[in-house]
């Protein structure tokens, strides 16, 4: 099994809460509005990153950084944007972050809202789940700063939670 921890906005300030709340993750995901490279630098130490561009950042990633990224991790598919309509997938399979022949994804996460979102089902076809994790610095919901985990394991999401920094689960799928 693998737990992927999940957060977007960061905006430059990732507070000792939010560094605690991933120590136990084996894999995280940055959903843009990074801030700076030392914020992925820092999230390094605990487990591989994978990152996309916000609205609020530039060149300063290089390559390694870009609007979207497909990972599969455990089998799971994903794919992960910034702007919630750069990444909605249509009924036809097409979607800004996806390119002729990429696969449809299992798991679709944006930032950008600040606001957490999980959304499973029908809703969120052709994805399994559709989510963001809302916001670790300048939160706009009453939830406050969030960030989202995710279990998979060979080709399947186990369980998925937005929790507020200190562990309160506030969604679950």
């Amino acid at each position: 099994m693998t737990l992927i921890g999940i957060i977007s906005d960061t905006h430059g300030s990732l507070s000792p809460q939010a560094y605690a709340a991933l120590a136990d993750c084996d894999h995280i995901i940055h959903a843009g509005d990074i801030g700076g490279p030392a914020i992925l630098r820092e999230l390094e130490t605990l487990a591989p990153v994978t990152a996309v561009l916000g609205n609020n950042d530039f060149a300063e990633y290089g390559s390694a950084v870009d609007h979207f990224a497909r990972p599969v991790i455990d089998g799971v598919k994903f794919l992960v944007g910034h702007k919630p309509g750069d990444v909605r997938v249509n009924c036809g399979g097409a979607s800004k972050g996806l390119g002729p022949g990429d696969p449809i994804p299992d798991v679709i996460i944006h930032g950008h809202t600040h606001v957490p979102e999980l959304v499973v089902g029908p809703e969120a076809r052709p994805a399994s789940i559709y989510m963001c994790p809302g916001a670790v610095c300048r939160p706009r919901s009453d939830f406050g700063r969030t960030i989202a985990k995710m279990q998979v394991e060979n080709g399947r999401v186990l369980h998925t939670t937005i929790e507020t920094l200190n562990g309160k689960v506030l969604l679950e799928a």
